[in-house]
């Protein structure tokens, strides 16, 4: 007899058997993982039997007598291993093995790291425009428009500045006894200045509080662009926290026909293949559910960053985004005129329009169109820029017109000097008039010219795109409602299917294919469902945007 060979791994074992004349081998390995290939030559060395068994682990064994009628069958835990000539050590040896490197399921299973916090979906937006690093900057930006405002006034009203200074001579002036110029002397002067007429500088001062306007508008739209980003991560959630559900309730039913598969099989009534077949769709169930729960986890961590929360935070909630009655009629008759400019149209909201001379008014009055449209902060923002930009063309005229400016200058000497008084004062009337600059104002006046010409084409184009956004968001909500009747009526009757196959199955009138085709339609058709809902959910909050109620 042979000694067996050891091959190296967690375990590893070799057993030789001989069979009948001694010239039959018999060979297994397990390595690592679960695996074992098992082959016995035959006397003539032309009989293989080879037997593999996938699953958690596998363990094959082959052997074939010189006449071809002796079988070794080889069970994995829980199943009988059959007798064989010189085959208990072998037998010893596998199960051995399997307890050892088997591990229980509930280690396999990638746990899903738990997530430390859980908010309602207006708790969510509250807190992301709060303390969403957007928002500060945003904030900050207000606050830099409201500083150049301040500068820009300052310069159109009263400047004062005051002067002190020492002189000292190499020798005072005298005559007669009398100190005409001291050799130290200090002097003290104010200078007040009032601009009378500067027509440029308040101009500049109108600019400004235009800017801070547009700032205001901008921080309006990142609040808006944050508001949104959360709303989306919050119903990215929910949309994959039903594909988990799904996918779990797949695998339920999966892990239930894999033990009655394997019932069978051990009773002698199934078969292996069978078994098999039932085991795959619960291994392949399982990838799925690890798969969403990963994707789940990165929602949430999303929602976690948006939050500025130190953690991943899952979501409680499920928003209604009811859609008003007036949303629905109101912006049907939102139209172009034949020239392709937006035309009039009487929308809702108008009891929320913009006061008379607004700069939303304004833009809106010049584009045609109703003033609800002004609800959207990215319309808003257009518009004033709009506004501003026109505003600093229509002051290009101001560069040209004269500078009055009235100063007022108090001084005091001491010592005083024998021909001058002690304390004196003056007042100025100071006109400044450009006259020839070679070209600068009209090359400002020019750009300030290209400046309005892009505000318009960009509010322009937004209103464009709001208008057709509102048509395709009520299209998309209609479109997705239709879509969820019939991925609901799909998944119940795909679970109708699964019930029936099921009883028929262990009734005898029906197949393992029929069985597991059955399953993987009834978890498409879950999904499905998730997928519908969470459509309908974006298509709602999708029209609530277009049309500027959210965030409200």
């Amino acid at each position: 007899m042979n000694p067996a060979r050891k091959v190296p791994g967690d375990l590893a074992a070799g057993r030789s058997v001989a069979l009948l004349q001694g010239a039959q081998w018999l060979r297994c390995t397990v390595l690592g993982g679960f695996a074992a290939g098992c082959s016995v030559a035959s006397l003539q060395g032309a009989q293989w039997l080879r037997y593999r068994v996938l699953g958690d682990f596998a363990v094959g064994c082959l052997a074939a007598s010189p006449q071809g009628a002796r079988w070794l069958r080889c069970r994995v835990l829980g199943g009988a291993m059959g007798r064989s000539v010189g085959a208990r050590a072998f037998q010893a040896s596998v199960a051995l093995a399997c307890l050892a490197l088997s591990p229980s399921s509930a280690t396999l299973a990638a746990q899903t790291p738990a997530t430390a916090e859980r908010v309602t979906f207006d708790e969510a937006i509250r807190r992301a425009v709060e303390k969403n690093p957007s928002s500060a900057i945003a904030a900050a930006g207000i606050l830099r428009a409201e500083a150049l405002l301040s500068d820009a006034r300052s310069a159109s009203r009263v400047q004062v500045n005051g002067n002190v200074t020492t002189t000292t001579l190499n020798s005072g002036v005298e005559f007669q006894g009398s100190t005409v110029t001291p050799r130290n002397q200090l002097s003290a002067s104010l200078d007040v200045r009032l601009p009378l007429y500067a027509p440029a500088r308040w101009a500049r001062t109108a600019q400004a509080a235009d800017a801070k306007r547009v700032a205001e508008a901008s921080a309006d739209q990142v609040r808006r662009q944050t508001t949104l980003a959360t709303a989306d991560t919050y119903l990215t959630i929910i949309a994959r926290r039903r594909v988990v559900d799904a996918n779990v309730r797949a695998r339920d039913v999966a892990t239930a026909h894999f033990d009655f598969a394997r019932e069978l099989q051990e009773k002698g009534a199934g078969s292996r293949l069978n078994e098999l077949r039932a085991q795959q769709e619960v291994s392949l169930d399982e990838g799925l559910v690890e798969s969403s729960r990963l994707a789940l986890y990165r929602a949430q961590e999303a929602l976690g960053v948006l939050l500025v929360a130190d953690g991943p935070v899952d979501a409680t909630d499920e928003p209604l985004f009811a859609i008003p009655a007036d949303a629905e009629a109101g912006f049907t008759g939102i139209a172009s005129r034949p020239d392709g400019s937006p035309g009039r149209t009487a929308l809702p909201g108008a009891e929320q329009a913009p006061a008379d001379g607004s700069p939303e008014r304004l833009a809106l009055r010049d584009a045609g169109q109703a003033p609800s449209l002004l609800a959207r902060a990215d319309l808003k923002l257009f518009a004033t820029e709009q506004q501003a930009a026109e505003r600093v063309l229509g002051d290009s005229s101001k560069d040209r017109l004269p500078y009055l400016e009235g100063v007022f200058q108090p001084s005091t000497t001491y010592p005083s000097q024998f021909f001058l008084p002690q304390n004196s004062w003056r007042f100025l009337m100071q006109v400044s008039v450009p006259l020839f600059d070679s070209g600068q104002r009209e090359g400002q006046r020019r750009e300030r010219q290209a400046a309005v010409d892009v505000s318009r084409a960009t509010f322009a184009r937004a209103l464009a795109a709001a208008r057709s956004e509102v048509r395709a968001a009520r299209e998309a909500v209609a479109s997705a409602e239709r879509g969820l009747a019939s991925a609901r009526a799909a998944a119940d009757q795909a679970r109708q299917v699964v019930d029936i196959v099921n009883i028929s199955f262990r009734a005898g009138a029906a197949t393992n294919i029929e069985v597991i085709d059955a399953e993987g339609r009834g978890r498409d058709a879950d999904t499905a469902v998730g997928v519908a809902e969470d459509t309908l959910r974006r298509a709602r909050l999708e029209l609530l945007t277009s049309i500027g109620r959210f965030p409200d």
